[in-house]
């Protein structure tokens, strides 16, 4: 991706304001990231790499005005958003957070927030990358009937993408414990040592905290939380953000949905244990921007990424008026 000359960022700023002028009228856009690769990796395309995520952050920089999801927070209680309010959020703790992303934030003085599931630091793997893992390292063909999941030609990389889309799709859904044990089985079949190293350890979540980002809590297996129990999700929720304060040594505040969709993902009794837990702050993957309007507890977040930097640059400009109010029954 370029960088915006002068005059786009410019045109970005208008065009912002207009939709976002702060204050009473304000609104605010929470952008989602989860991986920042120090590579292009074509099975992972719509993850930027550290060049992209660069230009990114830098049209951000200059064009907008990038804030804290804690200031965000007050500033939506205090409805005095400031013009073109802008936050950077990661999910699920992926190590590249801390190894590729924190120096670029860090050189243009860019906050985030780095939402992590705790139940995969120290050398977990989530099961979506275990899928993506093995199917990367398989041959030309993956039979995976034995374990009720069809049987797949690989003869290019598209092939595989499509086959990593429609096993997450089968099985995502599933109870955690089914899911990772469906997934290590299919790990099993293909029969190749995977990374163990993709997410953080807890001395790489420490670094994030010391260095000014705020680390936020995402359950710790990353479960469905509609999909599981009241007191099991009550205990992915208390026991993450347990686990976070003893590695930071800090408060956390703020809370991500796993897989984010109200309803669907979470609903009204999820939102009421956020709440009692303690936290101030939570956001979802509802689209959309948030206005002081917005439940706190609830809070839109969208990636604008894709295609040429003016054009996500636009994109996010005009995004403001999407105003979204997630509702759970809440």
């Amino acid at each position: 991706m370029s960088r915006l000359s002068a005059f786009e960022s410019a045109l970005v700023r208008f065009a912002g304001s207009l939709m976002a002028p702060g204050g009473r009228r304000g609104s605010l856009l929470v952008i989602t990231y989860h991986r920042v690769l120090p590579h292009p990796d074509p099975l992972l395309a719509e993850e930027p790499d550290a060049v992209e995520f660069a230009a990114q952050m830098e049209m951000l920089a200059s064009a907008f005005n990038v804030i804290g999801l804690r200031e965000a927070r007050e500033r939506l209680l205090r409805r005095s958003l400031p013009p073109r309010p802008v936050c950077i959020t990661f999910d699920d703790g992926y190590a590249n957070n801390c190894d590729v992303a924190l120096p670029i934030l860090r050189r243009r003085g860019i906050p985030a927030t780095v939402f992590v599931a705790t139940g995969f630091l120290d050398g977990g793997r989530m099961f979506n990358d275990t899928v993506v893992e093995a199917v990367r390292r398989a041959g030309a063909e993956l039979d995976l009937r034995p374990v009720g999941l069809g049987r797949y030609e690989l003869p290019d990389t598209e092939a595989r993408r499509r086959a990593i889309d429609q096993i997450l799709l089968a099985i995502k859904h599933l109870d955690p414990d089914e899911r990772r044990a469906r997934s290590e089985r299919i790990a099993e079949i293909v029969g190749a040592e995977l990374p163990s190293n993709l997410m953080m350890a807890a001395a790489q979540v420490r670094k994030l905290a010391d260095s000014g980002i705020e680390i936020g809590a995402h359950t710790v297996n990353h479960p469905i939380l509609t999909r599981i129990t009241p007191d099991r999700a009550r205990a992915e929720i208390l026991q993450s953000r347990r686990r976070l304060e003893e590695i930071t040594g800090g408060t956390v505040t703020s809370f991500a949905y796993p897989n984010g969709r109200p309803i669907q993902d979470y609903d009204a009794s999820h939102v009421r244990m956020v709440r009692e837990a303690g936290f101030e702050v939570a956001v979802t993957t509802a689209r959309g921007a948030a206005s002081p309007a917005c439940d706190i507890f609830q809070i839109p977040r969208f990636s604008p990424w894709g295609g040429s930097m003016r054009r996500c640059a636009l994109r996010l400009g005009v995004a403001f008026r999407d105003r979204n109010y997630p509702r759970t029954g809440a």
